[in-house]
């Protein structure tokens, strides 16, 4: 199939030969944060430096839905169906309620100013798990050169009591996470230090302690080639499908490359959508594109 490499066999009945990469829109500058609502019908995607979020539906095409956006970056949905952000110009991770307004919910850790939280996910049972790397504000790219109060760290809010905790703290630049459909494995993209020579880029996988707070046994998981990794979605039967610098790759729960789907532009983070979860988004820079898999997305809020 054109577009599509199949490294191990099983990748073949992942991907339909009737199904190709479709462009939704372009014109953005850098696309990152993708959210779908499946009660909506759209999907939500961050326009990053054009301090945006762009919203897509099948029948209206892309429009703006939020304009300026503090730079948004990552999103994703709470139990209760409102959508969780991350802020890189309000350096915060904040939630838009159902009726529109937005509160933040943290922004501080032991009374110092977060970086600039990247991505964002929702446990089951309601905590909000987030990574907060420099990359908002080493440039005015993405949100403004500020001052780092905190090391790059990985973080656990838990919205019932107020409490924020550091679950890892020996990353270079923690990026995109994900859980596995049980929720005994946290993903973790490692994407280096901004501007650095040798960064240190690779997928980093934690096991969930029983309780869901706490994370252990920390080993790389894989490493993509080429490029790194930054935004990634697990599917229902755990497969990790993840940006590479040449389109999307997908790796089985043992850490092997399974497939790959070939995109025209860098890939910056991607999630599933559509009526059935099986439809895959991907924002290649500064264009939106689908495909439709054989695979569902792992249920997600």
């Amino acid at each position: 199939m054109d577009g599509i490499d199949i490294i191990d066999p099983r990748f073949k009945s992942f991907v339909l030969p009737n199904a190709p990469l479709e462009e939704l829109g372009t014109g953005f500058r850098w696309l990152e944060g993708p959210v779908w609502f499946a009660d909506l019908d759209c999907l939500l995607v961050s326009d990053v430096p054009n301090n945006r979020i762009m919203r897509w539906t099948a029948s209206g095409g892309v429009s703006v839905f939020r304009e300026p956006s503090d730079y948004a970056n990552g999103h994703t949905r709470d139990r209760e169906g409102c959508l969780i952000g991350c802020s890189h110009l309000g350096r915060c991770i904040h939630r838009t309620e159902l009726d529109g307004r937005i509160t933040v919910l943290v922004q501080r850790y032991q009374g110092k100013r977060l970086n600039s939280p990247n991505d964002v996910v929702v446990k089951s049972d309601g905590t909000v798990w987030f990574s907060d790397p420099f990359y908002g504000i080493v440039t005015d790219y993405e949100g403004a050169r500020r001052e780092a109060e905190l090391p790059p760290n990985l973080y656990r809010f838990d919205p019932r009591d107020g409490a924020l905790s550091i679950v890892a703290d020996d990353f270079q630049s923690p990026n995109g996470l994900c859980f596995s459909p049980d929720e005994r494995r946290l993903y973790v993209s490692e994407s280096g230090v901004p501007f650095a020579t040798d960064p240190v880029q690779h997928l980093r996988v934690f096991d969930v302690s029983t309780d869901g707070a706490r994370l252990s046994n920390a080993r790389v998981f894989h490493k993509v080639e080429p490029g790194f990794t930054d935004g990634l979605r697990c599917d229902e039967d755990g497969n990790i499908w993840s940006n590479a610098g040449d389109g999307v790759h997908c790796i089985d729960p043992d850490g092997a490359l399974l497939g790959r789907i070939k995109v025209p532009y860098v890939v910056s983070n991607l999630t599933f959508g559509g009526r059935h979860r099986s439809r895959l988004f991907i924002c290649g820079s500064h264009t939106l594109y689908a495909m439709y898999v054989n695979r569902r997305g792992a249920e997600r809020p």
